[in-house]
């Protein structure tokens, strides 16, 4: 695509797949799921052409970059550790970061640990998510939305072999039904083999087949482990209750993304609550009829909000 460069890089004793284009301040693209380095395929080429050097990394356990088996390695604190590695690599003390979904919450995280690594944060889809001392994270989703919940669904890796990687990942990535998401035990993604599911414009067959590939070869494994590792994330972050980001932040989701209509979600963003936790959050954007894709939704205007946010620093 356009002359965008791959590469291999040993980060925190994994072996990490990179695809980067440009020269200049480095952006720094997180992906979430179920996707890879290939969700921001737009933004690459659109902010290297304005003098950025954009990086987007396959997260561990994706795509191309190695994925270890216990479900341990898949902790805030690897991740982000193979993050500060990976920024290292590149010559840099500081990045622009710009993450979705999964990727938005490492990326809470490393602005956490390490805000001296951030320039800025423009964050799509999932605000900052305060650790609440109390419960631990999944047992306070099921009590809430019950044992459907989707993070509470970690072992579905055979209903996604029933259907095959190509039709869950075709499911998802069209869905625009409003949250909480739910999966039910008999049909967690609602998938009826006689009603063919159509793909949204900005998804093409060409799309769904890089994903597909590249899952069938690497599997789910490493990606659900992300969510298997939520309450092993609570226990590490015991130090950093309480404490507030204090990163430059632009938030930016659509009014039909599934997060930002489960239930709590609109109040804890507008209702001031996110700013006393991020307390340099800059601006909130919220786009009407626009789902949890964002940046592929609506990728001219994604480009757009990045780049006015991060040349102010």
């Amino acid at each position: 695509m356009e002359r965008i460069r791959h590469k291999m890089v040993n980060v925190n004793g994994i072996s990490m797949h990179v695809a980067e284009k440009g020269e200049g301040p480095v952006i720094l693209f997180l992906h979430g799921f179920p996707e890879l380095w290939y969700t921001w395929r737009h933004q690459i080429i659109a902010l290297s052409s304005l003098g950025y050097h954009a990086v987007a990394p396959d997260l561990r356990g994706y795509g191309d970059t190695e994925a270890p088996t216990a479900i341990s390695s898949y902790s805030c604190m690897q991740i982000v550790g193979d993050l500060v590695a990976l920024i290292d690599s590149l010559g840099v003390e500081q990045v622009f970061l710009v993450a979705h979904d999964w990727g938005a919450i490492i990326g809470w995280y490393l602005c956490l640990f390490r805000p001296d690594r951030v320039k800025a944060f423009v964050c799509l889809s999932v605000p900052f998510m305060p650790r609440k001392p109390q419960m631990k994270p999944v047992e306070s989703m099921r009590l809430f939305f019950g044992d459907d919940y989707y993070i509470c669904r970690f072992q579905i890796e055979a209903e996604i072999a029933r259907y095959g990687a190509s039709n869950v990942l075709k499911k998802i990535i069209s869905s625009r039904k409003p949250g909480p998401p739910c999966m039910p035990k008999d049909n967690a993604f609602g998938i009826k083999p006689d009603t063919p599911i159509t793909l949204p414009s900005w998804f093409s067959e060409e799309d769904l087949s890089y994903y597909a590939n590249k899952f069938n070869k690497k599997g789910f494994t490493g990606a659900l482990n992300y969510y298997r590792a939520f309450d092993l994330n609570w226990e590490q972050t015991a130090p950093w209750t309480n404490t507030q980001v204090k990163v430059p932040v632009k938030f930016i989701v659509g009014d039909l993304d599934s997060v930002y209509t489960t239930p709590g979600m609109k109040e804890y963003v507008n209702g001031g609550d996110f700013k006393r936790d991020a307390p340099m959050l800059e601006e909130v954007v919220i786009m009407e009829g626009v789902g949890h894709f964002i940046n592929q939704e609506r990728a001219d205007e994604i480009n757009s909000h990045i780049h006015d946010f991060i040349k102010n620093f």
